[in-house]
């Protein structure tokens, strides 16, 4: 039967159903590509015409400034929009600027939840304008504790790792004490670690030390021992000693693991952090945000919350971009 005749066999409602799911799926994406990114800067204007016009139930800092950063937001995303940038995190910044505009209401208009333990967006605010040096010097404290501690507790981690996997009197002397040490909460020996160090500083970069150090070393055993033995046989064969061995066989073969490992450490060293910083560093996020709840200025926590939340994901962004540039082949694989 020719085309014609099938078409006429048919008839012309069926011949045009079998072309129906293309006109929802090009509507579904003129929707996303055209309509919501310019739906995304009106939401942030709506925001600050609310925070602008309704009157305020108390006297609040900076409403004025408040509406107009959103004003500006606005601004930048109908630029983002024009340029066609905007298709991906449309929706998110739509939820988010009427997410905004219905706390501003809400609190600040009209004070449905009880204060002070919830505030207003222009008390967020007046937090960054009047203590943003309190702020960045929490966070640079923060950041060199982090560093040390998750560095130190990394390194000997893969070097444990490595040690477990290739040598078998490392792992006969080594393992027991792994097993020892290392599943106990670190937050369980603070008492310990403020008695046996000489600061508190030392006691908690050893506590933050041993909470990264654990996973990485489980992860790099792991990936170390999986590795095929083909393939230190053909290093040997073309005259490869043992420390090509594992600089060029084993870590590269086991890098995958070894990166869940970093992963896992740094999440819980971040947890370290915090509570070595409540309770024992008088510096850093930690010691800001106990400080604020002691004096009831619960903005001033959310502050150091949402600073603390950009710090954790900005380092967490930045080794998952490390990972892609070291193990290109997984690029397309967990993203963050």
């Amino acid at each position: 039967m020719s085309g014609a005749e099938t078409t006429q066999a048919i008839g012309p409602a069926e011949a045009g159903r079998t072309h129906a799911p293309a006109t929802p799926r090009r509507a579904t994406r003129a929707l996303r590509h055209i309509v919501l990114p310019w739906a995304a800067g009106p939401a942030w204007f709506v925001a600050s015409l609310l925070t602008w016009r309704v009157p305020d139930a108390d006297d609040f800092p900076d409403t004025n400034e408040l509406a107009a950063l959103f004003a500006g937001i606005g601004v930048a995303l109908l630029a983002a929009a024009a340029l066609r940038r905007l298709s991906a995190r449309a929706p998110w910044m739509i939820a988010l600027g009427l997410g905004l505009a219905t706390w501003e209401v809400a609190q600040a208009k009209l004070l449905l939840l009880p204060r002070p333990f919830f505030g207003t967006p222009q008390d967020l605010l007046d937090v960054f304008l009047t203590d943003w040096k309190r702020l960045g010097d929490s966070l640079l404290h923060s950041l060199g504790l982090l560093a040390v501690g998750y560095t130190v507790g990394s390194t000997l981690g893969i070097a444990t790792g490595v040690g477990l996997g290739r040598s078998r009197h490392f792992r006969y002397w080594v393992l027991p004490v792994v097993r020892l040490v290392g599943p106990l909460p670190p937050v369980a020996l603070l008492p310990l670690a403020f008695v046996l160090f000489p600061s508190n500083w030392l006691a908690s970069e050893a506590l933050m030390a041993l909470a990264s150090g654990f996973p990485v070393t489980i992860l790099t055993w792991s990936g170390v021992a999986a590795v095929d033995p083909a393939y230190y046989d053909v290093a040997r064969t073309m005259g490869a000693r043992n420390r090509f061995l594992v600089l060029r066989v084993a870590l590269p073969a086991a890098s995958p693991q070894i990166f869940v490992g970093l992963f896992m450490g740094l999440g819980m060293s971040f947890a370290m952090l915090v509570i070595a910083e409540m309770l024992g560093v008088k510096s850093g996020l930690g010691f800001y945000m106990q400080w604020a709840q002691g004096w009831a200025a619960y903005p001033d926590m959310y502050a150091a919350l949402l600073v603390m939340s950009a710090m954790c994901t900005g380092l967490i962004t930045i080794l998952f971009r490390v990972r892609d540039r070291l193990l290109g082949w997984q690029k397309d694989g967990l993203k963050w």
